[in-house]
């Protein structure tokens, strides 16, 4: 069987995103591992408590990986909210809210019902949006 084990976000800062996915969405690090022989490249991971699942906290690199160009295409995007999403869900989203409120996460959508739960929005110091959903459930047929 096939199991998702992570997903990257690409970060402006890797210390200052590494702060922010632990100290206000509680998220923990998982891996932090600098390759020198790749030009001390940092492996940076993170994780919720009691999941598997990683979220790489990936710096834009530059030539020759990516060129200055496709790097600013990304900075560009990533500016606006479109480089990435990352989908949270939670059984209270209004509790929630207010908890990473608290912890000075700030949001660019409050919760709101929708069609298919209780939704809001924010964005990480990077510009990566996330989607905090709490789902209906789901009908059986």
């Amino acid at each position: 069987m096939i199991k998702l084990s992570g997903a990257q976000v690409w970060v402006h800062d890797q210390n200052e995103a590494l702060a922010f996915y632990t100290e206000k969405l509680g998220m923990e690090l998982r891996q932090d591992v600098t390759v020198p022989e790749m030009g001390d490249f940092r492996w940076l991971t993170v994780g919720l408590p009691g999941q598997e699942t990683e979220v790489v906290l990936m710096a834009i690199p530059g030539p020759p990986m990516i060129d200055e160009a496709v790097r600013e295409e990304i900075r560009a995007l990533m500016a606006k909210g479109f480089a990435q999403t990352l989908f949270l869900t939670t059984g209270d989203c209004q509790k929630s809210y207010e908890e990473l409120t608290a912890r000075g996460v700030e949001f660019t959508e409050e919760p709101e019902e929708r069609p298919y739960g209780v939704d809001a929005g924010f964005r990480d110091p990077s510009g990566n949006s996330f989607r905090l959903t709490q789902a209906l459930p789901v009908e059986s047929a």
